[in-house]
């Protein structure tokens, strides 16, 4: 489905750009990735649009089948990066599961300040950011994916959720594409 548009009120989420992750080896270049995400953010500050900053601590406790990784992470590994240019006025959320909203109270914030859209972008595909526009679908938010703006570590993921998730959750489109629906908000 190509996008369409965009609610009035509409948050940006980047999930996971910090520095523990986006050292990865991923399958896109991470830079483009950021510079993108960090394009989107700049655009929804200067329409006044919540930008939701995401990193993740943690996970889910439940048993599996492949390994976690155990043990202490180095100092640092949350810290969002610096090129987001984080500000006071974002919103910041640190998870310990691979969506967003489960572990957070960001569904509870999103809807105190009227969000009835969310776009979403980030690392890794299959996963964090998934798993993020899986639960904002469920809350009842109406998604968009910025599929140019996100990465995975493994290829078939990525390709997986763009293919067959995505289009079941929401919109797909471009970051170019999002910015240039976001001044014919409120039209």
């Amino acid at each position: 489905m190509a996008l369409t548009t965009l609610d009035p009120n509409t948050a940006l989420i980047i999930v996971d750009l910090q520095k523990g992750i986006v050292g990865l080896p991923l399958i896109r270049p991470i830079d483009d990735v950021i510079e993108r995400a960090r394009t989107l953010a700049d655009a929804f500050r200067e329409r006044g649009l919540p930008v939701v900053l995401v990193n993740v601590a943690g996970g889910a406790p439940g048993r599996t089948e492949q390994p976690r990784q155990t043990g202490a992470r180095p100092d640092g590994w949350t810290d969002l990066i610096p090129e987001l240019n984080q500000q006071a006025a974002d919103i910041v959320a640190t998870k310990r599961s691979w969506g967003a909203f489960a572990t957070t109270d960001l569904e509870a914030q999103l809807k105190a300040r009227g969000v009835t859209q969310v776009v979403v972008a980030g690392v890794a595909t299959g996963t964090g950011v998934e798993a993020t526009a899986r639960q904002a679908y469920e809350a009842g938010f109406n998604v968009t994916l910025a599929l140019d703006a996100m990465t995975d570590i493994r290829p078939e993921a990525h390709e997986y959720s763009v293919k067959n998730i995505f289009p079941r959750l929401g919109e797909t489109g471009t970051s170019r594409e999002i910015i240039d629906l976001l001044p014919a908000r409120g039209s």
